[in-house]
């Protein structure tokens, strides 16, 4: 699909999850406002498309989790194994390397219900760095290295291209290496009151955001 037409259709889901996607959405709107009003430096190409590189791909992985809602962690219940079950059995045959199979075989599928909210936690705050722009070289960390397991766990798969989770990857260390958050979002009002600050927490900061 389109990935801007499906992006807008989803938006309009009456689900739970959209209505806090709406709400991320609009904050990441007032920190871009904000940050065009109090930063002259910010109006340029390069931290707009920044911004609008982020906001979109954070609406991807927020779109990711609708199919692996708790407490099922998939949107058809009625069908065994399907939704994030399936992609880890999945794994299982299709890794690139026979330990990753191992860990999920033996590891996290036979602990599902530990691992599973582990997952959908991990990507729901993966879309709201994105989206917002907050702490975002944390969040486009984590996205990489789940970016990583899905390239390598899903590497032999007939239907899947490796090398579309390789440029998700790619994008989110990117993201990570330039500071996209600074470029309109949350991360660049935390660093513009940060300022020279050199404590523990200022340190923590400067390295998440």
């Amino acid at each position: 699909m389109n990935p801007f037409s499906d992006t807008f259709t989803y938006l309009l889901q009456p689900k739970w999850p959209i209505y806090l996607l709406w709400l991320l959405l609009l904050g990441a709107a007032v920190a871009v406002v904000y940050n065009l009003m109090v930063d002259n430096g910010q109006r340029n190409v390069k931290d707009i498309w920044m911004c609008i590189a982020r906001i979109l791909l954070g609406n991807m992985w927020w779109q990711q989790t609708l199919w692996k809602l708790p407490p099922y962690y998939t949107d058809l219940p009625s069908v065994p194994n399907s939704g994030l079950k399936h992609w880890m059995i999945e794994l299982v045959h299709s890794a690139a390397f026979a330990i990753q199979s191992a860990l999920v075989k033996n590891i996290v599928l036979p602990h599902f219900t530990i691992f599973a909210p582990m997952v959908y936690g991990m990507e729901v705050f993966i879309g709201a760095t994105l989206i917002l722009g907050l702490f975002l070289r944390l969040g486009a960390t984590l996205g990489a290295l789940m970016a990583i397991n899905l390239w390598l766990g899903l590497y032999r798969a007939p239907t899947e291209w490796p090398w579309t989770y390789f440029f998700l990857v790619l994008l989110q260390i990117t993201f990570a290496v330039l500071q996209a958050g600074r470029s309109l979002g949350c991360d660049a009002i935390i660093a513009r009151r940060l300022g020279e600050s050199k404590g523990v927490m200022g340190r923590v900061l400067g390295l998440i955001t």
